[in-house]
């Protein structure tokens, strides 16, 4: 028993040494890349750089900041700042024993995590670490505080605070700050100016000048308080300032007008990861294509132009079928005048652009493009409000195939395929594919849950690229200052549709363009490559949209005001919508390709006519219909067109004995 609790001992000091040699290595490793990392800062600090799809530099994560030497910083700012943060800055090697202390007993009081931090520490956190309130975090900030200190004059050190600290409004660095607060450069910043400045580093959004005022100048009485008790300012010169009247300028707003909605897209993914700072001589790879997004803001901007209505908005997405790679966004009509980017936060219904995912649901379920809803006048009207679907055209045909009802987008039959097959399958699909939490009601079919634009043209890649729901992304990968990887995001596709049901509904969606409601995409706006889509229409206007794609690229645009209303007489998908689709489209084919869509070798084809869906006689006009195995192939002749004596006579006998068996069914029913 003794030799096996000494075994079991031995096992454990040997396990507990193992650990702790791992752990030294990697402390030691990690110490030595951040050494070097600090080392480096010698040369300057980089920026987080944003990477174009070609691998090109794009655009710095922080394009206003304007660094300065400290020599060209007021006095009084300088002050200010040391006096309300960190008032032992000249005296203390990079953290404050006394601070610390001072927190760890208010944490062991409060039981929450507190500050202490040096003013130090807080530029280790803004250049290399992310705001996560964790001992470790904590721990890390006060060893890169220390390699700081020894490499960096404490001068150094606070040039490079006041370049890099965040104060509120998208503005880093007091020279831009002053520039855009108080339209004066940092060096001419007043003692009540600086003071005000200075109390933004502790609250910046909460503290924000251009939407609290009065918080922020309440701040400002304890920066000039702490000044005073610092004796960087006498009793008289806090008084007189307290009392100076500080005028501001409006809030600037956003002063990147080109590629304004996809650059705040790609920083905010970048920040919701990594958190408000950004660390110096990052790379964050994208999917953007500058190319794509030029067009795609040209193409919105014309687009608006021509219905003369300075508050209709519009937003435009591209997306890679195979791989979700977001190639454009666009969020607005102008970022300058609004960043709300309506392409990714905006949730407007969908209208008949949400059809396709029924029929998708349909097709799965046995149905082909050419099965037949009959019944379409009698349906009754639904919900509590006795609600009827209605068609725009006012025709209320009685039965329709799947394809006629899609290329026409009629409602009638929209309603009664989702009472056939239940609102379950369509609602698993719509998740499948990214579009969630949609109502389970009986007007779904119409299209009255809410998606995004981003959402809607990521679910429409499941039709060119054979089945397989995709996830946009914008970021592939964040590359840190060693060249390790920070962020993986691989591309993911899962199958959620066969591929003969997939190319169904490419050959349907097809049909809308060559011969359904988005036919001007054809006869007025140019298109001649090979497209596929659907427009979209919600109640009284108040939603206009296009979903199309070719092989390459898919591409969604939404038209309609930040408050649902009418947008105008008329105001369909096609009329609103699909213009803007359609230049963009046409601008982009040479940079992506359109090539004719693959059909998949499972699938049956078989020559129809266009009018009946029916075999064809002689005159019919015809088009390829697809079917996939299980489909049930039409056998009877079209009566439509004339066709030969021997056509006509064959078509007689089918009638014959289909109205027959019709009598006979209504016999024994």
């Amino acid at each position: 028993m003794t030799r096996s609790r000494a075994l079991l001992r031995h096992r454990v000091i040997t396990v507990l040494y193992a650990a702790l040699v791992a752990a030294s290595a990697i402390a030691v490793v990690w110490a030595m890349r951040q050494g070097w990392a600090v080392f480096k800062l010698r040369r300057g600090v980089g920026d987080t750089w944003f990477y174009s799809a070609d691998g090109r530099p794009w655009f710095r994560m922080d394009e206003q900041r304007h660094d300065v030497s400290l020599d060209d910083i007021s006095p009084h700012l300088q002050h200010a700042v040391i006096a309300v943060e960190d008032h032992r800055f000249y005296h203390h090697f990079g953290v404050d024993p006394i601070g610390v202390g001072r927190a760890l007993w208010r944490d062991a009081r409060g039981g929450h995590l507190e500050g202490g931090s040096t003013l130090t520490q807080q530029l280790a956190r803004t250049l290399f670490l992310s705001n996560k309130q964790t001992l470790g975090r904590k721990a890390q900030e006060a060893v890169l505080a220390v390699f700081l200190e020894q490499e960096l004059s404490k001068k150094q050190i606070l040039e490079l605070y006041l370049n890099r600290i965040y104060l509120s409004g998208g503005v880093y660095g007091v020279e831009t700050m002053s520039q855009n607060l108080l339209g004066k450069s940092a060096s001419a910043v007043t003692l009540p100016e600086a003071a005000l400045i200075a109390g933004l580093i502790r609250a910046p959004s909460a503290l924000s000048p251009w939407s609290n005022l009065d918080g922020a100048l309440e701040r400002s009485r304890v920066v000039l308080q702490r000044m005073r008790e610092e004796r960087f300012i006498t009793a008289e010169q806090e008084q007189a300032a307290a009392r100076t009247r500080i005028r501001i300028r409006p809030f600037p707003g956003a002063t990147e007008a080109q590629f304004g909605y996809a650059k705040e897209f790609l920083r905010q993914q970048f920040r919701d990861r990594f958190g408000g700072d950004h660390p110096p001589d990052w790379e964050v790879r994208t999917t953007f294509d500058p190319s794509l997004q030029d067009a795609a803001e040209r193409a919105v901007a014309d687009g608006l132009r021509r219905f003369g209505d300075a508050k209709l908005q519009a937003a435009l997405v591209a997306i890679d079928p195979a791989t979700g790679d977001i190639l454009a966004l666009v969020g607005g009509r102008d970022f300058r005048q609004s960043q709300f980017n309506r392409a990714w936060r905006s949730r407007r219904q969908p209208g008949s652009a949400f059809k396709p995912l029924l029929y998708a649901a349909a097709l799965s379920r046995g149905y082909s493009p050419v099965s037949v809803l009959e019944g379409l006048s009698t349906i009754a009207p639904l919900g509590p409000e006795e609600w009827a679907p209605r068609n725009a055209s006012g025709e209320d045909p009685d039965a329709l195939t799947l394809r006629a009802a899609l290329l026409e987008s009629n409602n009638r039959a929209a309603t009664l395929l989702q009472q056939r097959i239940g609102s379950r399958p369509v609602l698993q699909l719509a998740s499948d594919v990214g579009l969630r939490d949609l109502p389970d009601v009986p007007s779904l079919a119409l299209g009255t849950g809410l998606v995004t634009p981003l959402d809607l043209t990521a679910a429409f890649a499941m039709f060119p690229n054979g089945g397989l729901a995709v996830r946009p992304r914008g970021i592939v990968r964040v590359i840190d200052q060693d060249g390790s990887v920070a962020f993986d995001n691989p591309a993911r596709a899962d199958r959620v549709l066969s591929e003969d049901v997939a190319y169904q509904m490419v050959s349907m969606l097809e049909d809308v363009v060559d011969r359904g409601t988005a036919t001007p995409a054809r006869a007025s706006y140019g298109i001649r490559f090979p497209v596929a889509g659907k427009t979209g229409t919600t109640d009284d206007f108040k939603d206009a949209w296009f979903v199309g794609f070719s092989s390459s690229i898919v591409a969604g645009v939404w038209v309609g005001l930040d408050q649902p209303a009418p947008i105008g007489r008329n105001g369909y998908g096609a009329r609103y919508a699909l213009p803007i689709w359609s230049e963009f489209m046409r601008a982009t084919v040479r940079k992506r390709p359109a090539r004719e869509f693959d059909v998949p070798d499972g699938l049956r084809q078989e020559a129809l006519c266009k009018v009946s869906y029916l075999k064809p006689v002689e005159e019919c006009p015809t088009y390829t219909e697809y079917f996939k195995e299980g489909d049930a192939v039409p056998s009877r002749l079209c009566p439509v067109h004339q066709g030969t004596v021997k056509q006509q006579i064959r078509r007689a006998v089918q009638g014959f004995f289909s109205g027959l068996g019709r009598k006979l069914r209504g016999i024994f029913k």
